[in-house]
């Protein structure tokens, strides 16, 4: 009898579990949907920003700006890695940091310095666990990233990048390609190199394929008061939404990955119940079983 209450508590913690992680199941879910359609809706904003961009490349503008300027020997760089705050999400934080570290050991032996900024505990403990600090840690971006505050990031770097104290700029992150695939990138942002590289990353993959649209001629502009000056409001924010669209696509992909990691165990918890309610009738009719053979061998030796 011993061994069916063991199977019978074992049963309820796991039953315990499952309840648990099939909250966390919806909650992802819910969080998914509402991060999703985030991206959908800033999706129209960095389509025209991109269009803008193209069409001013596609004019041949003899004009030049600061983040567009390659550095010939590159010294100083930054990495900045996007992960989550919190696990129970599969192997996110494990590709995502395990792509990061190993662009981080390539950069420090082609720069001479490279600082890194992690944003996510999961990272900050990664690189604690190496030894290795990181130069600044946010923890305040969750599941709902804001323009905001991904500004005073894309606002410091541009200053740092202008003023020559930053030559380039990584990005890792977990890249949101389609609710069933996602893969972990690291993009360098800074340097632009050029104003089609300032619309890099900002294509549609949220949003459903539409049809081909007639081809078109090159877009005539008329600059006042000159092309310079529109750049200098239109490169910036071309990479603070390249920026702001990383931080997006990680929250998406944050949650797609919980979602079906608390699925995974949700329905492993459930085939888990299913074995041990069988062991359980098992155990049980094998006792039962038991006392009847000493009932009835009892009852022959009173004969």
């Amino acid at each position: 009898m011993a061994k069916a209450r063991a199977i019978i508590r074992r049963r309820k913690t796991i039953q315990n579990i499952r309840k648990i992680t099939r909250t966390m199941e919806l909650i992802s879910t819910a969080r998914f949907k509402r991060a999703l359609g985030r991206a959908t809706q800033a999706e129209a904003y960095t389509r025209k920003i991109s269009e803008l961009v193209r069409d001013l490349s596609a004019s041949a503008l003899d004009v030049a700006h600061p983040l567009l300027q390659a550095r010939e020997q590159p010294r100083s760089g930054l990495l900045l890695v996007i992960c989550a705050n919190r696990g129970l999400c599969g192997g996110y934080n494990a590709n995502v940091l395990h792509t990061a570290n190993a662009r981080r050991q390539e950069l420090k032996a082609s720069l001479g310095e490279l600082r890194l900024e992690v944003a996510g505990k999961r990272g900050i403990s990664f690189f604690r666990y190496r030894r290795v600090r990181p130069d600044e840690a946010f923890t305040h971006f969750e599941d709902r990233p804001r323009f905001e505050e991904t500004e005073l990031l894309a606002d410091r770097y541009m200053e740092s990048f202008i003023a020559g104290q930053l030559d380039r700029l990584d990005v890792a992150y977990m890249r949101f390609l389609s609710a069933s695939k996602q893969t972990p990138v690291v993009e360098t942002l800074l340097p632009l190199g050029s104003l089609e590289a300032a619309t890099a990353g900002l294509a549609v993959r949220h949003a459903p394929a539409r049809p081909a649209e007639p081809a078109r001629g090159a877009v005539q502009y008329e600059f006042l008061p000159d092309a310079a000056d529109i750049l200098a409001e239109v490169l910036p924010i071309s990479f603070k939404v390249r920026l702001f669209k990383c931080f997006l696509d990680a929250a998406v992909s944050e949650q797609i990955a919980r979602m079906v990691a608390m699925k995974g165990a949700t329905e492993n918890a459930g085939t888990m119940i299913r074995d041990l309610t069988m062991q359980y009738n098992r155990a049980r009719q094998a006792q039962i079983t038991k006392e009847l053979a000493e009932i009835m061998g009892g009852a022959e030796a009173l004969k």
